[in-house]
């Protein structure tokens, strides 16, 4: 049976997130994996309000004792996921525009050294399951379908990384994901991103399929540093 966990705004208003009750074994580890999930599809920059966790809550959706819940969000804690404000509660962290932009161009390191590697050891059918996320989009412009071409987006990156093979990557970039799938999520609707991001991919994915490592690296460089450039320019809400 599933239940229910609260992210409570401060206004006090619930957004309800599916979580199963956890079995015996390694609770705080189970803990911790579902509560990072959780976090990870939230769309914690669409709205400013302060995003309070209830670990009261926590526990009976995840029907354990408060102990493994409070070593799970400790970890998160360490990690940079939430902080503990005296008096008022946990929360999740929101980073400023300055972090965003950072973690972005840490990103577009990694992302484009991916693709780099890509050219050299992805195969050509795990290359074109790329050009197939964006097959719902060739009849129609992406902002008709906002919602999805976000979804197809955040997919593509995490695609990249995926393959170019590197074990180290992929770990490297798992933090950063959180916020860097979040940004993306919260401006794709902004200054036409979606149209120009559609074309962007394709010109990667064809540098991909042909095998054309420098200008791979390149173009996925650059469209991911075009995202930091954005942010810096429209991202008010982020101060």
């Amino acid at each position: 049976m599933s239940a229910t966990t609260a992210f409570l705004r401060e206004d006090g208003a619930a957004a309800p997130l599916p979580l199963a009750p956890l079995n015996s074994a390694s609770l705080r580890d189970q803990a911790y994996a579902l509560l990072k999930d959780a976090i990870a599809r939230m769309d914690i920059y669409s709205q400013r309000q302060p995003l309070r966790i209830d670990e009261r809550q926590l526990t009976a959706a995840l029907g354990v004792s408060r102990t493994p819940v409070r070593e799970a969000l400790s970890i998160l804690e360490q990690e940079g996921f939430v902080r503990t404000v005296p008096r008022r509660g946990i929360f999740i962290v929101r980073k400023s525009k300055r972090e965003i932009i950072e973690m972005i161009q840490v990103w577009a390191a990694l992302e484009s050294m991916s693709a780099r590697l890509a050219t050299q050891f992805a195969s050509d059918e795990e290359i074109a399951k790329l050009r197939h996320l964006f097959d719902e989009f060739e009849n129609s412009s992406p902002e008709e379908h906002l919602g999805e071409y976000s979804d197809a987006n955040i997919a593509f990156h995490q695609m990249i990384i995926r393959l170019g093979g590197s074990k180290l990557i992929a770990e490297a970039t798992e933090n950063l994901f959180i916020h860097v799938r979040a940004i993306r999520k919260a401006t794709i609707g902004q200054d036409n991103r979606a149209a120009r991001s559609i074309v962007d991919h394709l010109k990667i994915i064809e540098a991909l399929e042909h095998r054309d490592t420098e200008v791979a690296e390149r173009l996925t460089r650059q469209h991911t540093l075009d995202l930091a450039a954005h942010v810096e320019r429209h991202c008010d809400f982020l101060d």
